[in-house]
């Protein structure tokens, strides 16, 4: 079992409609993750919610490239996945799913509002040079221990979780609190990656108040 501690906090990825069943970009099952979030979000004493935020028009965008969706293009931050509009800036689509319970959330970090750079990290946009001041924030809190969880597993989820491990933190993925989009084996390769930097792997019932 897994304690909670004091300066332990929970990462809460992009749990909005437009990931959901019936959103632009429905990660399959991703509906299963809300009640799984609002019970872990009760046993932590720091809890952060990401909220993807993207311009109309976004660079990220299939259709601001006249492309199929989940075609690949090159930018000048490197290879990025064309995604169908989603969770435009304002739009129901970008609201938080309107069964996800976490009062006691005290940030939130709205990411990929940069018109020319995507996001999928809390903590750095895509270019691996813009932050997001989540670290700082973090830190401020004495923070040591993130727990991350949402949506989608092989992409904001394992980014927010290596860039978390890159910026001095211990993290653990919340399997059981996530699902995937796997484009390609995207999942297994995130995976690997996460464990290559020391990511840890639990499930909801591994943790309990201290």
């Amino acid at each position: 079992m897994i304690e909670i501690l004091p300066n332990d906090a929970l990462i809460v990825v992009d749990v909005q409609s437009d990931f959901c069943v019936g959103g632009a970009l429905a990660v399959p099952d991703g509906d299963a993750v809300v009640p799984v979030v609002n019970r872990l979000a009760e046993l932590f004493p720091v809890v952060v919610l990401t909220q993807d935020w993207h311009t109309p028009g976004h660079v990220s965008f299939a259709s601001s490239h006249d492309a199929a969706p989940f075609a690949t293009t090159e930018l000048a931050y490197g290879t990025q996945v064309l995604w169908p509009d989603h969770c435009v800036m304002g739009t129901e689509g970008a609201a938080f799913h309107p069964e996800l319970k976490v009062p006691a959330a005290q940030m939130v970090v709205r990411k990929g509002f940069h018109p020319e750079v995507d996001s999928y990290s809390a903590f750095l946009e895509a270019d691996h040079a813009t932050a997001t001041g989540l670290a700082g924030y973090l830190r401020e809190r004495g923070v040591k221990r993130l727990f991350v969880c949402g949506l989608a597993t092989d992409f904001c989820v394992a980014w927010t979780a290596m860039d978390g491990r890159k910026t001095g933190f211990a993290v653990t993925v919340i399997e059981d609190a996530c699902r995937a989009i796997d484009l390609g084996d995207s999942l297994a390769k995130a995976w690997t990656d996460m464990a290559g930097l020391g990511v840890e792997r639990a499930v909801s019932a591994d943790l309990v108040s201290a």
